[in-house]
Parts: C-alpha cells; sequence; structure tokens
C-alpha cells in the first residue's frame, strides 16, 4: 500500500498565540504513525488533538471529489488564539500492510 507522509505547519495565529505556537512552526508524520518535530520545539497538545483525526486520512489518496482531499487547514479548537494550521503531503511511500498494526 501507499501512503503520504505528512507535515503539519501552523500558517498564521488569527488570536494570541499563548500555547507558544508561532507561524512556520511545524510536525510531520511519517512512516505511518511516528510524529517528529524539530529538535527543542514543541507542539501545543490541545492544537494537536484537533488536527489528529484528519492525519490517517490525508495519509491516503481520496477521491478527487472527497472534501478532505481538497481541504488541508484546520483551526484550534481555543477561540482567544485561533491557529490554523496546514496540513501537506511532502512525500509518498510505499509500505507493507502486514508490517503495521
Amino acid at each position: 500500500m501507499e501512503l503520504f507522509d505528512l507535515r503539519v505547519t501552523v500558517e498564521r495565529i488569527e488570536g494570541r498565540s499563548v500555547c507558544g505556537l508561532a507561524v512556520g512552526d511545524w510536525f510531520e508524520l511519517v512512516n505511518s504513525a511516528e510524529l517528529r518535530l524539530p529538535d527543542g520545539k514543541h507542539f501545543c497538545i490541545f492544537a494537536l488533538q484537533s488536527v489528529l483525526p484528519l492525519l490517517p486520512a490525508k495519509q491516503r489518496q481520496l477521491p478527487e471529489s472527497d472534501w478532505l482531499e481538497r481541504d488541508s487547514l484546520v483551526c484550534c479548537p481555543d477561540p482567544e488564539e485561533r491557529v490554523v494550521m496546514r496540513i501537506e503531503r511532502i512525500g509518498k511511500r510505499r509500505m507493507n500492510s502486514s508490517d503495521l498494526t
């Protein structure tokens, strides 16, 4: 099977950043289930929880008519911060499904 590696990047902050994220901060999801952060950086768990449910679907090629194939922006649930993140596909990887759980 083929899965996309993903990068989630803070695209903009429309409120005030209390959690310490800044525009350009990112994490990657690679090898199906590995989260990677740049050394010395963090990612707010509340922003992370808002994007996590979408990542397994974004790892797969979806039909063009599927809204998730076209949309890539996710907003943090904190109304004071309004952190907007972009999910992008950064590579495709062939994996053996029997190696995964």
